[in-house]
């Protein structure tokens, strides 16, 4: 039988090659997988033509999975930095790798990813068409934006980051209800810009079919764009945020009529106490569909350690109902991230989604944790840097203060309780001070 997109196959009761995979890594009954990705309630973002795909399932019942954005810029155009970046991300478990990259040969970094790269790829063709074009950003035709669409698709991209929520009455709104920060988004600002300067309408909003039709042809997943994120906690959950949301809810429900997969992204910068009902909102209105969210950061006041508030937010979202985190680094707000931001980015992310998976009681993840248990109980060293989210780390932190006695570290010494309780507990004399 033959189908168009994972989400045509499921409806028809076919168990794509990919589907099999995400079952056997997820641990997941293949018809239930296949049900809720019928529901929209899971995707598998696999474009036809990206052959080196390691296929992941992101949404309700998996594993919280993370985004490693990164790419060239005016100031950084060194590819192979990029790659080397890319490389590392795949090695430390990052299941996607977005690319928006606003310079150089994009055409070329985008498929040497597709044709390499077997984690999920992601673009925001926005970026690209400013690039490509080589024009003012006012002299862009609406079907020039669109031909960006279908070129990305065709080159293999997985799922695009496409702004169709900020339409003009959503654009009206914005300007009626002021912000402390405007609208912080990248690709939302350049597709504004380009509505206020044109008077036209947001091209991806007006001809949002010709859109579904690409992702269609290739199977790419929508990521259905927040341009009205908020850049601030006094901006978190305000009209304009809400508006462009119950907007995209709209889109979701055309999305699944012509079987194209699609995630939400969701806010930026939110206090704690609103992230919860942010996750319920987005769930009843977007109708389950997997909720793609950056951060969200929980405090405005950390530039250099922004990849610890986006953390401590991700954990809460994704307990919540978040479904893939994009990872923040310490040079968020502040340059382009070098290799160790990177590093730090993927690491703080990772601890996140691990931290919520337990919350959510999801099978098997604390099994990690237990066997850590075991092995600190055990004094066991190699074992704990085996099982640590970043072994390198742990040795040279303990390597780097050698303590008198293998079995305590230069903290505790004699007075190590793990050591202590273990020799009590077997009968032995504790003697701190004499041994």
């Amino acid at each position: 039988m033959n189908y168009t997109t994972q989400m045509d196959a499921a409806r028809k009761g076919i168990n794509t090659p990919e589907m099999e995979a995400v079952a056997k890594e997820e641990h997941i009954d293949k018809e239930e997988l296949r049900e809720l990705i019928a529901a929209g309630q899971v995707i598998i973002p696999a474009n036809k033509n990206h052959k080196s795909l390691k296929p992941n399932g992101i949404g309700s019942r998996l594993r919280t999975k993370i985004n490693v954005n990164l790419g060239t810029s005016r100031d950084w155009t060194d590819l192979d930095m990029e790659m080397e970046k890319v490389r590392s991300a795949v090695d430390m478990g990052a299941e996607a790798i977005m690319d928006l990259s606003s310079c150089g040969d994009t055409q070329k970094f985008r498929r040497k990813l597709t044709s390499e790269c077997p984690a999920t790829i992601g673009t925001v063709p926005i970026y690209d068409a400013v690039v490509y074009y080589h024009k003012a950003l006012k002299d862009i035709t609406a079907k020039e934006w669109i031909d960006i669409v279908r070129m990305h698709a065709e080159d293999g991209v997985d799922f695009m980051t496409i702004h169709c929520g900020v339409n003009k009455e959503t654009a009206a709104r914005f300007k009626r209800n002021k912000r402390l920060m405007n609208i912080v988004s990248r690709g939302g600002s350049i597709i504004f810009a380009w509505m206020e300067m044109t008077g036209q309408e947001n091209p991806f909003y007006e001809y949002y079919d010709e859109v579904l039709d690409i992702c269609r042809e290739y199977d790419v997943t929508m990521s259905l764009g927040d341009a009205c994120r908020p850049g601030c906690l006094k901006d978190a959950s305000d009209i304009s945020q809400i508006q462009e949301l119950i907007t995209l809810g709209e889109l979701t429900t055309r999305a699944w009529e012509k079987d194209v997969q699609v995630m939400i992204e969701g806010p930026g910068h939110m206090p704690l106490d609103q992230i919860k009902a942010n996750m319920d909102i987005q769930k009843t209105i977007c109708k389950g569909a997997p909720f793609y969210v950056l951060g969200p950061l929980v405090t405005d006041i950390a530039p250099g350690y922004d990849h610890i508030t986006s953390a401590i937010g991700g954990a809460i979202a994704a307990t919540y109902g978040a479904s893939f985190l994009c990872y923040v680094t310490p040079a968020e707000h502040l340059r382009l991230p070098d290799l160790n931001d990177v590093k730090e980015g993927i690491i703080a992310s990772k601890i996140a989604a691990h931290a919520a998976d337990i919350a959510k009681g999801l099978p098997g993840a604390r099994d990690w944790d237990d066997a850590m248990g075991a092995a600190r109980k055990a004094l066991d060293w190699e074992k704990t840097f085996e099982l640590s989210i970043d072994p390198e780390k742990a040795r040279a932190y303990r390597e780097g203060a050698k303590p008198e006695k293998e079995d305590t570290c230069s903290m505790c010494g004699n007075f190590c309780a793990v050591k202590n309780m273990n020799r009590i507990l077997d009968g032995e004399i504790v003697s701190i001070f004499d041994e």
